[in-house]
């Protein structure tokens, strides 16, 4: 029975500190939400620059038609 006890605990333990250790960020994490973060902005960076030059193209379509 102690010896139950015993493992039953062990365990308990092993899966607590396993659970606790999932939930601390190391290196390769903040790297990778940095690496996100950067592809992120570069895609809004694209977004506002395809806006912008669309707005262009359009406006150099309206001065051509008059």
């Amino acid at each position: 029975m102690n010896r139950t006890r015993t493992l039953t605990a062990a365990a308990i333990a092993a899966f607590a500190l396993t659970l606790a250790a999932c939930e601390r960020e190391g290196p390769a994490e903040r790297a990778g939400k940095a690496v996100d973060n950067a592809v992120s902005k570069a895609g809004e960076t694209l977004d506002d620059a395809r806006d912008k030059a669309k707005d262009a193209i359009e406006d150099a379509r309206k001065s051509a038609d008059k």
